[in-house]
Protein backbone atom coordinates (compact mmCIF):
# COMPACT_ATOMS: atom_id res chain seq x y z
CA UNK A 1 0.00 0.00 0.00
CA UNK A 2 2.55 2.21 1.18
CA UNK A 3 4.71 1.30 -2.12
CA UNK A 4 1.48 2.36 -4.41
CA UNK A 5 1.12 5.66 -2.24
CA UNK A 6 4.46 6.46 -3.27
CA UNK A 7 4.27 5.75 -6.85
CA UNK A 8 1.10 7.83 -6.75
CA UNK A 9 3.12 10.41 -5.45
CA UNK A 10 5.85 9.92 -7.95
CA UNK A 11 3.48 10.22 -10.95
CA UNK A 12 1.58 13.70 -9.46
CA UNK A 13 5.21 15.23 -8.93
CA UNK A 14 6.33 14.25 -12.51
CA UNK A 15 2.92 15.41 -13.94
CA UNK A 16 3.31 19.23 -12.09
CA UNK A 17 6.79 19.20 -13.11
CA UNK A 18 6.01 18.44 -16.75
CA UNK A 19 2.50 21.29 -16.79
CA UNK A 20 5.25 23.75 -16.11
CA UNK A 21 7.65 23.58 -18.94
CA UNK A 22 10.96 25.59 -18.70
CA UNK A 23 11.53 29.35 -18.59
CA UNK A 24 11.30 30.00 -22.45
CA UNK A 25 14.52 32.86 -22.69
CA UNK A 26 13.19 36.50 -22.84
CA UNK A 27 13.39 38.07 -26.24
CA UNK A 28 14.71 41.67 -26.33
CA UNK A 29 14.44 43.48 -29.39
CA UNK A 30 17.01 45.74 -31.37
CA UNK A 31 17.78 47.98 -34.09
CA UNK A 32 20.93 48.52 -35.25
CA UNK A 33 21.44 51.63 -37.10
CA UNK A 34 24.42 52.76 -39.80
CA UNK A 35 24.02 55.14 -42.94
CA UNK A 36 26.49 53.61 -44.79
CA UNK A 37 25.35 50.65 -46.52
CA UNK A 38 25.45 46.63 -46.20
CA UNK A 39 28.34 45.91 -48.47
CA UNK A 40 30.49 48.35 -46.33
CA UNK A 41 33.05 46.38 -44.32
CA UNK A 42 32.47 47.18 -41.16
CA UNK A 43 28.80 46.77 -41.77
CA UNK A 44 29.39 43.49 -43.12
CA UNK A 45 31.45 42.49 -40.65
CA UNK A 46 28.83 43.74 -37.77
CA UNK A 47 26.07 41.17 -39.93
CA UNK A 48 28.24 38.20 -39.88
CA UNK A 49 30.27 38.55 -36.84
CA UNK A 50 29.11 40.70 -33.98
CA UNK A 51 25.46 39.52 -33.56
CA UNK A 52 25.95 35.67 -34.45
CA UNK A 53 28.68 35.92 -31.40
CA UNK A 54 26.03 37.62 -29.28
CA UNK A 55 23.59 35.46 -29.99
CA UNK A 56 25.94 32.55 -29.23
CA UNK A 57 26.78 34.06 -25.65
CA UNK A 58 23.41 34.61 -24.64
CA UNK A 59 22.62 31.09 -25.65
CA UNK A 60 25.14 29.36 -23.44
CA UNK A 61 22.76 30.89 -20.42
CA UNK A 62 19.80 30.82 -21.94
CA UNK A 63 17.88 33.29 -20.45
CA UNK A 64 17.73 35.98 -23.02
CA UNK A 65 17.78 36.03 -26.79
CA UNK A 66 17.86 38.89 -29.03
CA UNK A 67 15.70 39.74 -31.74
CA UNK A 68 17.42 42.02 -34.31
CA UNK A 69 16.57 44.82 -37.06
CA UNK A 70 19.17 45.99 -39.43
CA UNK A 71 18.56 49.24 -40.82
CA UNK A 72 21.59 50.83 -43.07
CA UNK A 73 22.30 52.45 -46.33
CA UNK A 74 20.29 55.91 -45.26
CA UNK A 75 17.06 53.74 -44.31
CA UNK A 76 16.71 55.78 -41.09
CA UNK A 77 19.44 57.48 -41.25
CA UNK A 78 22.51 59.31 -43.46
CA UNK A 79 25.95 58.18 -42.80
CA UNK A 80 26.23 61.83 -40.84
CA UNK A 81 23.24 60.98 -38.58
CA UNK A 82 23.69 57.90 -36.70
CA UNK A 83 25.24 60.17 -33.79
CA UNK A 84 21.92 61.95 -33.78
CA UNK A 85 20.01 58.62 -34.73
CA UNK A 86 21.56 56.57 -31.81
CA UNK A 87 21.19 60.18 -29.45
CA UNK A 88 16.78 60.14 -30.24
CA UNK A 89 16.83 56.83 -29.72
CA UNK A 90 15.65 56.10 -33.54
CA UNK A 91 17.94 53.08 -33.22
CA UNK A 92 19.36 51.39 -29.91
CA UNK A 93 23.03 50.03 -31.49
CA UNK A 94 24.90 52.40 -34.01
CA UNK A 95 27.75 52.36 -35.96
CA UNK A 96 28.56 56.10 -35.55
CA UNK A 97 31.53 57.02 -38.24
CA UNK A 98 33.61 59.82 -35.60
CA UNK A 99 35.06 61.86 -37.85
CA UNK A 100 32.18 63.36 -38.91
CA UNK A 101 31.88 64.67 -35.48
CA UNK A 102 34.42 66.33 -34.37
CA UNK A 103 33.02 69.27 -32.33
CA UNK A 104 31.18 66.72 -30.37
CA UNK A 105 33.83 63.61 -30.31
CA UNK A 106 37.05 65.78 -30.29
CA UNK A 107 39.30 63.06 -27.74
CA UNK A 108 38.05 60.71 -31.19
CA UNK A 109 40.46 62.68 -33.80
CA UNK A 110 43.69 61.09 -31.56
CA UNK A 111 44.81 58.95 -34.34
CA UNK A 112 43.63 61.65 -36.63
CA UNK A 113 46.05 64.13 -35.40
CA UNK A 114 48.98 61.94 -35.55
CA UNK A 115 49.44 60.53 -38.93
CA UNK A 116 52.69 59.06 -40.28
CA UNK A 117 52.94 57.05 -37.16
CA UNK A 118 51.15 53.68 -37.35
CA UNK A 119 49.89 51.85 -40.93
CA UNK A 120 48.22 49.40 -38.77
CA UNK A 121 44.86 49.06 -38.25
CA UNK A 122 45.25 46.20 -35.05
CA UNK A 123 47.80 48.72 -33.28
CA UNK A 124 45.63 51.59 -33.53
CA UNK A 125 42.22 49.78 -32.70
CA UNK A 126 43.76 48.63 -29.76
CA UNK A 127 45.34 51.66 -28.65
CA UNK A 128 42.64 53.87 -29.06
CA UNK A 129 40.40 52.02 -27.02
CA UNK A 130 42.86 51.19 -23.91
CA UNK A 131 42.71 55.02 -23.82
CA UNK A 132 38.84 55.28 -24.60
CA UNK A 133 39.09 53.10 -20.85
CA UNK A 134 41.68 54.12 -19.07
CA UNK A 135 40.53 58.00 -19.51
CA UNK A 136 36.89 58.62 -18.78
CA UNK A 137 37.54 61.84 -21.41
CA UNK A 138 35.97 59.60 -24.48
CA UNK A 139 33.34 57.79 -22.98
CA UNK A 140 32.07 61.43 -21.42
CA UNK A 141 32.08 62.47 -24.82
CA UNK A 142 29.41 60.21 -25.64
CA UNK A 143 27.75 60.34 -22.40
CA UNK A 144 26.54 63.70 -23.61
CA UNK A 145 24.90 62.07 -26.55
CA UNK A 146 22.60 59.80 -24.56
CA UNK A 147 25.03 56.84 -25.60
CA UNK A 148 27.62 54.65 -23.96
CA UNK A 149 30.51 53.75 -25.78
CA UNK A 150 31.22 50.09 -26.31
CA UNK A 151 34.59 50.03 -28.32
CA UNK A 152 36.66 51.66 -30.86
CA UNK A 153 36.60 50.34 -34.61
CA UNK A 154 39.28 50.73 -37.27
CA UNK A 155 38.57 49.73 -40.69
CA UNK A 156 41.28 50.86 -42.74
CA UNK A 157 45.28 49.89 -42.88
CA UNK A 158 46.07 53.53 -43.89
CA UNK A 159 45.21 56.51 -46.21
CA UNK A 160 46.50 56.52 -49.34
CA UNK A 161 45.82 59.04 -51.98
CA UNK A 162 43.66 58.21 -54.91
CA UNK A 163 43.94 60.60 -58.12
CA UNK A 164 42.11 60.79 -61.51
CA UNK A 165 45.79 62.12 -63.41
CA UNK A 166 48.82 60.43 -62.75
CA UNK A 167 50.47 61.01 -59.42
CA UNK A 168 53.77 60.44 -58.33
CA UNK A 169 54.77 63.09 -55.97
CA UNK A 170 54.17 65.51 -53.27
CA UNK A 171 54.66 68.55 -55.92
CA UNK A 172 51.67 66.56 -57.73
CA UNK A 173 48.95 67.67 -54.65
CA UNK A 174 49.92 71.28 -55.47
CA UNK A 175 46.64 73.46 -56.49
CA UNK A 176 44.94 70.47 -56.49
CA UNK A 177 41.29 69.82 -54.81
CA UNK A 178 41.64 66.49 -52.30
CA UNK A 179 38.44 64.49 -51.51
CA UNK A 180 38.85 63.87 -47.09
CA UNK A 181 36.07 62.90 -44.33
CA UNK A 182 37.66 64.91 -41.59
CA UNK A 183 40.43 66.08 -39.39
CA UNK A 184 42.80 64.40 -42.71
CA UNK A 185 41.65 67.22 -44.42
CA UNK A 186 44.56 69.00 -42.20
CA UNK A 187 46.72 67.37 -43.56
CA UNK A 188 46.65 69.43 -46.87
CA UNK A 189 47.56 73.02 -45.24
CA UNK A 190 51.11 72.95 -45.78
CA UNK A 191 51.02 71.58 -49.66
CA UNK A 192 51.03 74.71 -51.76
CA UNK A 193 47.65 75.65 -53.18
CA UNK A 194 45.71 72.32 -51.97
CA UNK A 195 42.26 72.47 -51.03
CA UNK A 196 40.31 69.93 -49.08
CA UNK A 197 36.86 69.06 -49.85
CA UNK A 198 34.61 67.50 -46.66
CA UNK A 199 32.75 64.68 -47.94
CA UNK A 200 31.79 61.00 -46.97
CA UNK A 201 33.17 57.97 -48.71
CA UNK A 202 29.78 57.12 -50.44
CA UNK A 203 30.08 60.57 -52.15
CA UNK A 204 34.13 60.24 -53.27
CA UNK A 205 33.28 58.09 -56.64
CA UNK A 206 30.96 61.02 -57.85
CA UNK A 207 33.26 63.65 -56.61
CA UNK A 208 35.78 62.33 -58.85
CA UNK A 209 33.54 61.90 -61.89
CA UNK A 210 32.56 64.83 -61.72
CA UNK A 211 35.56 66.87 -61.57
CA UNK A 212 34.46 68.39 -57.79
CA UNK A 213 37.66 67.03 -56.82
CA UNK A 214 40.86 65.73 -58.41
CA UNK A 215 42.21 63.43 -55.45
CA UNK A 216 40.96 61.69 -52.42
CA UNK A 217 42.16 60.26 -49.33
CA UNK A 218 40.94 56.90 -48.74
CA UNK A 219 42.09 53.44 -47.99
CA UNK A 220 42.54 50.31 -50.95
CA UNK A 221 40.08 48.00 -49.49
CA UNK A 222 37.11 51.10 -49.63
CA UNK A 223 38.66 51.74 -53.05
CA UNK A 224 37.89 48.01 -54.01
CA UNK A 225 34.15 47.98 -53.07
CA UNK A 226 33.61 51.07 -54.36
CA UNK A 227 35.10 50.67 -57.21
CA UNK A 228 37.62 54.07 -57.17
CA UNK A 229 39.76 52.33 -60.33
CA UNK A 230 36.75 53.74 -62.64
CA UNK A 231 36.99 57.45 -61.58
CA UNK A 232 40.34 58.03 -59.87
CA UNK A 233 43.22 54.95 -61.48
CA UNK A 234 45.88 56.28 -60.21
CA UNK A 235 47.19 55.92 -56.57
CA UNK A 236 49.87 56.86 -54.33
CA UNK A 237 51.38 55.20 -51.76
CA UNK A 238 52.00 57.42 -48.97
CA UNK A 239 51.29 55.80 -45.85
CA UNK A 240 49.11 58.47 -44.49
CA UNK A 241 48.61 55.83 -41.12
CA UNK A 242 45.41 54.15 -39.92
CA UNK A 243 42.84 56.05 -38.20
CA UNK A 244 39.79 54.82 -35.80
CA UNK A 245 36.54 56.22 -37.43
CA UNK A 246 34.00 53.90 -36.34
CA UNK A 247 32.58 53.04 -32.69
CA UNK A 248 30.02 50.71 -31.63
CA UNK A 249 27.59 52.97 -29.08
CA UNK A 250 24.38 52.22 -27.35
CA UNK A 251 21.28 54.77 -26.90
CA UNK A 252 21.68 55.44 -22.89
CA UNK A 253 17.79 54.50 -22.26
CA UNK A 254 18.06 51.37 -24.16
CA UNK A 255 21.57 50.43 -22.68
CA UNK A 256 19.71 51.26 -18.78
CA UNK A 257 17.01 48.69 -19.78
CA UNK A 258 19.12 45.95 -20.81
CA UNK A 259 20.08 43.23 -18.37
CA UNK A 260 23.31 42.90 -16.55
CA UNK A 261 24.16 39.97 -18.56
CA UNK A 262 23.22 41.15 -22.10
CA UNK A 263 24.83 44.71 -21.14
CA UNK A 264 28.42 42.35 -20.21
CA UNK A 265 27.58 40.26 -23.52
CA UNK A 266 27.54 43.44 -25.89
CA UNK A 267 30.60 44.96 -24.06
CA UNK A 268 32.35 41.63 -24.43
CA UNK A 269 31.39 41.33 -28.30
CA UNK A 270 32.29 44.56 -29.11
CA UNK A 271 36.12 44.37 -27.98
CA UNK A 272 36.17 41.14 -29.88
CA UNK A 273 34.47 42.80 -32.93
CA UNK A 274 37.03 45.41 -32.84
CA UNK A 275 39.97 43.27 -33.34
CA UNK A 276 37.98 41.25 -35.87
CA UNK A 277 37.27 44.12 -38.20
CA UNK A 278 40.81 45.58 -37.65
CA UNK A 279 42.34 42.26 -38.42
CA UNK A 280 40.27 41.67 -41.79
CA UNK A 281 41.16 45.41 -42.63
CA UNK A 282 44.56 44.59 -42.37
CA UNK A 283 44.72 40.99 -44.42
CA UNK A 284 42.75 42.14 -47.13
CA UNK A 285 44.77 45.50 -47.61
CA UNK A 286 47.54 43.68 -49.81
CA UNK A 287 44.73 42.06 -51.82
CA UNK A 288 42.44 44.79 -52.26
CA UNK A 289 45.68 46.96 -53.81
CA UNK A 290 46.07 43.94 -56.48
CA UNK A 291 42.34 44.27 -56.95
CA UNK A 292 42.66 47.84 -57.50
CA UNK A 293 45.53 47.39 -59.76
CA UNK A 294 43.67 44.23 -61.57
CA UNK A 295 40.81 46.50 -62.31
CA UNK A 296 42.84 49.41 -63.84
CA UNK A 297 44.66 51.45 -61.37
CA UNK A 298 48.23 52.21 -60.86
CA UNK A 299 50.56 52.32 -57.93
CA UNK A 300 53.42 54.60 -57.24
CA UNK A 301 55.04 54.37 -54.20
CA UNK A 302 55.62 57.52 -52.07
CA UNK A 303 59.64 58.42 -51.75
CA UNK A 304 60.92 58.61 -47.87
CA UNK A 305 61.95 61.96 -48.49
CA UNK A 306 58.62 63.19 -49.63
CA UNK A 307 56.75 61.32 -46.82
CA UNK A 308 59.14 63.09 -44.38
CA UNK A 309 58.72 66.19 -45.77
CA UNK A 310 54.67 65.75 -46.35
CA UNK A 311 54.85 65.20 -42.14
CA UNK A 312 56.87 68.19 -41.32
CA UNK A 313 54.54 70.62 -43.56
CA UNK A 314 51.60 69.82 -41.31
CA UNK A 315 50.59 72.03 -38.84
CA UNK A 316 51.72 70.62 -35.44
CA UNK A 317 47.39 69.53 -35.43
CA UNK A 318 47.91 66.99 -32.60
CA UNK A 319 49.87 69.51 -29.87
CA UNK A 320 46.18 72.09 -30.80
CA UNK A 321 44.57 68.71 -30.48
CA UNK A 322 45.97 67.97 -26.45
CA UNK A 323 45.79 71.99 -25.88
CA UNK A 324 41.95 72.21 -26.86
CA UNK A 325 40.80 69.05 -24.62
CA UNK A 326 43.48 70.02 -22.12
CA UNK A 327 41.48 73.53 -21.40
CA UNK A 328 38.41 71.54 -21.08
CA UNK A 329 39.50 69.13 -18.61
CA UNK A 330 40.19 66.35 -21.39
CA UNK A 331 43.50 65.28 -20.35
CA UNK A 332 44.34 65.92 -23.70
CA UNK A 333 48.02 66.00 -23.33
CA UNK A 334 48.39 63.05 -21.21
CA UNK A 335 45.96 60.93 -23.10
CA UNK A 336 48.70 61.90 -26.47
CA UNK A 337 51.30 61.03 -24.61
CA UNK A 338 50.07 57.65 -24.03
CA UNK A 339 48.48 56.66 -26.82
CA UNK A 340 51.79 57.50 -28.72
CA UNK A 341 53.20 54.80 -26.17
CA UNK A 342 51.26 52.34 -26.37
CA UNK A 343 52.17 52.44 -30.32
CA UNK A 344 55.60 52.64 -29.91
CA UNK A 345 55.67 49.99 -27.22
CA UNK A 346 53.44 48.04 -30.13
CA UNK A 347 57.27 48.25 -32.52
CA UNK A 348 55.98 52.26 -34.34
CA UNK A 349 57.83 55.27 -34.46
CA UNK A 350 56.55 57.88 -36.51
CA UNK A 351 58.01 60.03 -39.69
CA UNK A 352 57.62 62.58 -37.40
CA UNK A 353 57.50 62.98 -33.81
CA UNK A 354 54.27 64.02 -32.37
CA UNK A 355 55.35 63.49 -28.73
CA UNK A 356 56.50 66.85 -27.93
CA UNK A 357 52.40 68.04 -27.72
CA UNK A 358 52.43 65.45 -24.91
CA UNK A 359 54.02 67.84 -22.33
CA UNK A 360 52.56 70.29 -20.37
Amino acid sequence: MKHALKNASLGVALAALTAFPAMAAETIKVTVIDGYPARALWVKEFTEFFIPEVDKKLAETGNYKMEWQESYGGSIVKPKGVLEGVKLGLGDIGIVTTIFHSSKLPSQAISAVTPFVAPDARAVAKAVDEIAKEFPTMQAEFEKQNQVYLATGVVLDTYQVFSKSPINALSDLEGGKVAGAGMNLRYLEGIDGAAGVRGGLTDFYNMLQTGLVDHAMLWPEAAKTFKIAEVAPYMLKADLGAVNSKTITVNKDYWDSLPAEVQGVLQDVAVSYRDHVAGIAMDRAAASRDAYVEAGGTVVEMSAEDREAWAKAIPDIAAEWAAGLDASGGQGSDMLGAYLGKLQAAGFEGVRDWSGAATN
